[in-house]
């Protein structure tokens, strides 16, 4: 090139940002998975920042108000609150979390088979989809719930099975449209299987919404535990949950508000910052990559 001509280069590709990147401009989804992860963390922990059991009864200080001994105060029982809302989280958010992955790997299984082999079979499983959501949740949940023994395990199991549908139609309609793309037929023509096309090519790319939905599944069962604890068919006394202590605190919630005031925001907190996290993400998988 001759001097004085100026030269242009072309320039570098800048790849695009990763997911932390983008979700990191949704800051209420940042300051809510903070909140989660201390809120676990502090229930996980539960033995090593309190000095009592969560069934240690003390009559000799019943329905204590806050004090430097009692941060959250004491129940009927003369049970400190603090103690049993960090013992209680356990229960609430395993709950949460383990029914939110049965819903969602039952959900994904049914959307993903009836999206990809469409026909008959996808007749069949959107029509039981249909069945299933015409079916009250709520009262089907009370009398399963009356029939089964209230541990976490059965009580996680039971909301799980009870919401995957609306799953199953968001996966079904990303896998409609993904598995028209070229690059599935490209897998196809070169003799991949049906199962390795969609646990390779499809269900990867359909990752985004089956997060977001199993991220606010957990706040969902959290709730619908703690109702069906409220309404005493949760998990029994003495071990605490965050809704029986709500169900136990009834009798005095206008008297001795604290006992109320603090299960409730350890629900409002929990259910409040996973929907944060799960409107953050979805903002963060949207392959539009329009900002928060």
């Amino acid at each position: 090139m001759s001097e004085g001509i100026p030269v242009y280069e072309r320039p570098a590709h800048i790849p695009p940002p990763g997911l932390w990147t983008r979700l990191r401009r949704h800051k209420l989804a940042v300051i809510s998975i903070a909140v989660v992860a201390l809120m676990t963390a502090m229930c996980a922990a539960a033995p090593l920042l309190t000095g009592y059991e969560f069934d240690a009864i003390d009559l000799g200080s019943i329905r204590e108000a806050p004090s430097l001994d009692h941060w959250m105060g004491t129940d009927d029982l003369g049970r400190d609150l603090f103690t049993r809302i960090l013992y209680g989280g356990r229960v609430s958010i395993l709950i949460g979390v383990l029914s939110a992955v049965i819903g969602t790997l039952l959900g994904s299984t049914v959307g993903s088979v009836a999206g990809f082999y469409g026909g008959r079979l996808d007749n069949v499983l959107m029509r039981t989809t249909d069945v299933a959501y015409a079916i009250p949740t709520l009262p089907l949940l009370i009398v399963l719930a009356s029939y089964t023994a209230a541990t976490g395990g059965s009580m996680a199991l039971i909301i799980g099975l009870l919401s995957w549908m609306t799953t199953a139609r968001v996966v079904r309609g990303e896998v409609l449209s993904i598995k028209e793309m070229a690059y599935v037929e490209a897998a196809r023509s070169l003799g991949a299987t049906d199962w390795r096309i969609l646990f390779q090519h499809i269900l990867p790319n359909a990752v985004g919404p089956i997060v977001v939905g199993a991220t606010l599944a957990v706040g969902n069962a959290i709730i619908v535990e703690s109702s069906l604890s409220f309404l005493g068919l949760g998990v029994q006394p003495p071990t605490p949950t965050w809704g029986n202590m709500l169900m136990d605190a009834q009798a005095t919630m206008a008297t001795k508000p604290w006992l109320t005031i603090f299960p409730g925001m350890a629900i409002l907190l929990v259910v409040l910052a996973v929907n944060f996290i799960g409107d953050g993400l979805q903002d963060a998988l949207d392959p539009t990559g329009r900002e928060a």
